[in-house]
């Protein structure tokens, strides 16, 4: 009974905080972040520890969908349209973080081994703050059909720079040989099957809407498929973002009228994308912002340089709008889930600096998850692709 008076607690909050925060122009997820962090176990303790551990399935099951409705925005007419753009501009913004942070960090003496773990962490993005945004303030443009697509790719790419260099940070630091099946083999076979049983649950998705007509009915499919593929990909250790947002691209471009399921979906999502943000916020440890110092200091600027100036002269080189060169950037720097979990993996396959690792990427996450948000907003207002 505890979870539901928590749930009940993080909801109510997180609704009275969008209301004050909308008074200062702030996006609902900073909203919910920040009602979450209150209420968390490091300030009020509203909800405590053991209440967070339980909620567990209910952020999993969000980012499901979240990139469920990632996936949607992939239809072939208009992947046609961007082409290969959109892999340029997510291999540049991705890659110059991950060598930005590298080079810095080691010229300015720090650890090699620290150094190469934070670079491959500093690819990924968190989608599920980017897509709240653009849902929130309905945008619609140029750059917002970019930024989803790249958001997407991007943790693809994140897992297989993150593979690569995790094992040259162990190199460095524990004298172990460089391993292809693992630095390369393991998470291309993961990506792919991560893609493969996804698309496999959409194209039975999209069948099964050819016997339920109803919109409650679609619905329950969607749900069904989701938790089903979060399902698999957690038993199989595949990727469950990628996984779900195959689910989602298959879908739409099989079914001409998926958008009435979408909007069906879309209208019972958001108070599971409300708990998502305040479970997060309220997982945020605060005691993690005195330990890091330069290191994180450091981090926090660089991998933005890195992401900014890589979507610039990725979006320069495929010669996209100029509102897409000039606002990419600013909407790939917040960062949450993914990091997390590959700062968690980094505890396990590099323990003596894991727990450094951590807390820098911690400490980044409460940062750009305050302010990313808000920065992802004014980027949209001044591309044009938000009405007032």
């Amino acid at each position: 009974m505890e979870i539901l008076l928590s749930v009940s607690i993080a909801m109510f909050v997180a609704l009275l905080f969008t209301r004050l925060f909308k008074l200062i122009k702030l996006p609902n997820v900073t909203a919910y972040l920040i009602a979450g962090v209150v209420i968390g176990p490091y300030v009020l303790n509203l909800v405590n520890s053991n209440s967070l551990s339980a909620l567990n399935s209910i952020t999993i099951v969000a980012l499901g969908f979240i990139a469920f409705s990632i996936g949607a925005e992939f239809k072939i007419e208009h992947i046609k349209k961007l082409g290969t753009k959109i892999l340029i501009i997510t291999a540049f913004q991705a890659l110059m973080a991950t060598f930005l942070v590298d080079i810095v960090l080691i010229l300015m003496g720090f650890d090699k081994a620290e150094s190469i773990a934070l670079g491959a962490i500093a690819t990924a993005t968190a989608p599920a703050a980017t897509i709240l945004v653009v849902r929130q303030y309905k945008a619609k443009g140029e750059l917002t059909s970019t930024l989803l697509p790249v958001v997407a790719m991007d943790d693809a790419l994140g897992l297989i720079v993150y593979a690569v260099s995790i094992s040259i940070a162990r190199m460095f630091k524990e004298n172990i040989p460089f391993d292809i099946m693992h630095t390369l083999v393991v998470p291309v076979t993961e990506i792919v099957l991560s893609l493969l049983i996804g698309a496999a649950l959409g194209v039975i998705t999209a069948l099964l809407h050819r016997f339920f007509r109803s919109k409650a009915n679609r619905l329950s499919i969607c749900i069904a498929m989701v938790f089903l593929g979060v399902y698999i990909a957690k038993i199989y250790s595949l990727s469950d973002l990628l996984l779900c947002m195959s689910i989602g691209a298959v879908f739409v471009n099989l079914r001409a009228d998926f958008q009435d399921t979408l909007d069906t979906v879309d209208s019972w999502t958001p108070p599971l994308f409300m708990l998502f943000f305040v479970i997060s916020g309220a997982e945020l440890k605060m005691d993690v912002l005195s330990t890091v110092g330069l290191l994180g200091v450091t981090y926090i600027i660089v991998r933005s340089i890195g992401k900014y100036f890589g979507a610039y002269l990725g979006s320069t080189l495929v010669k996209a709008p100029e509102k897409v060169r000039k606002y990419l950037g600013i909407t790939l720097l917040p960062q949450a889930g993914v990091a997390i979990g590959m700062a968690q993996l980094t505890l396990t396959q590099l323990p003596s600096i894991g727990d450094k690792i951590q807390a820098v990427v911690l400490c980044a996450t409460l940062v750009y998850e305050l302010v990313g948000p808000f920065l992802t907003k004014e980027a949209l207002i001044k591309a044009g692709e938000v009405e007032r």
